[in-house]
């Protein structure tokens, strides 16, 4: 599938965490984010990493616990898919709903999801895990990799700390990534800025768009995501055609908002060809250019 919607308005979500005493109080609130990014025209929304657990509120009696609340979560996977796949059946959008933990194999992995207009959804799990995943709360590291076709262009996902590790990312753009989305959860400002940093990096490697969007606020109640610090960013090369700073877009530090930017998925193939440099091109040049993970391509 090839895309026919070259140019286009996505949203990143600077998305807090907030409380919920029910169901459809965490419906109203998802419906509500989506409905407003959608009347300003948007066809792309980006959602956070973890910011589904707020959903562990729903239980009071276990919702401070560290481990029930992964189960409390991840009990709710189908029931959130069901909302994403009608809203962006409603609003002729593809979303990412926000990552989750979900328990596959007999281990919880962190899990985003994109959904389309169509009713079709795509998964891609986190495949390296912070501190406090892998030393702390027990999540697992997932895979693989994938890149999902879809009408919008071909779009990879790298979840927080994958942003990271450079490989990934070009693994995703050699497979024909030509947008990176990049959910993320920070509790500090440096951990923010080391996702930013990673991010605006693919982009300049991988000469593409990369699509940041955090968490914010403090939710008290959670031992997981109980402080959020972070900016919402759509990056780019800074090169012909986009900004000179390499930032399409950006929001203010800890705000509730939508951060809107233009895509235009014909300047990722012009940039790439005939650009001021050609990083995307000359990336084989390095010493020692490590072997690449493999890419799953999924047709959304």
């Amino acid at each position: 599938m090839s895309s026919n919607k070259t140019k286009f308005l996505a949203a990143a979500a600077q998305y807090p965490i907030d409380r919920h005493d029910s169901w459809d109080h965490y419906i109203k609130k998802v419906t509500g984010w989506v409905d407003y990014a959608a009347r300003r025209g948007a066809k792309l929304a980006v959602f956070p990493e973890y910011g589904a657990m707020e959903l562990a509120s729903l239980n009071a009696d276990t919702m401070g616990d560290l481990n029930a609340s992964l189960e409390q979560v991840s009990a709710l996977a189908p029931h959130v898919d069901a909302l994403h796949i009608e809203l962006a059946r409603e609003h002729d959008m593809h979303i990412l709903a926000a990552s989750m933990p979900v328990y596959r194999e007999g281990r919880y992995r962190n899990v985003a999801r994109l959904f389309t207009p169509s009713g079709t959804m795509g998964s891609q799990e986190k495949l390296v895990m912070t501190r406090f995943e892998r030393e702390q709360w027990k999540v697992h590291a997932g895979g693989p990799l994938r890149l999902f076709e879809t009408e919008l262009g071909r779009i990879g996902v790298l979840i927080c700390y994958d942003s990271e590790f450079p490989l990934l990312g070009r693994a995703l753009v050699e497979a024909g990534a030509e947008i990176i989305l990049v959910p993320s959860c920070t509790d500090t400002v440096a951990g923010y800025n080391r996702v930013k940093i990673g991010a605006m990096a693919r982009a300049l490697e991988g000469q593409c768009y990369v699509i940041h969007a955090p968490t914010v606020g403090e939710a008290g109640w959670s031992p997981a995501v109980d402080v959020n610090h972070g900016i919402a960013g759509i990056y780019c090369p800074p090169d012909r055609g986009f900004p000179e700073t390499g930032i399409a877009a950006i929001g203010e530090l800890d705000a509730k908002q939508w951060v809107l930017g233009e895509i235009d998925v014909s300047r990722v193939a012009d940039v790439r060809k005939d650009g001021s440099v050609l990083n995307f091109a000359h990336w084989p040049e390095q010493p020692g250019a490590a072997q690449l993970p493999e890419v799953e391509l999924i047709a959304l």
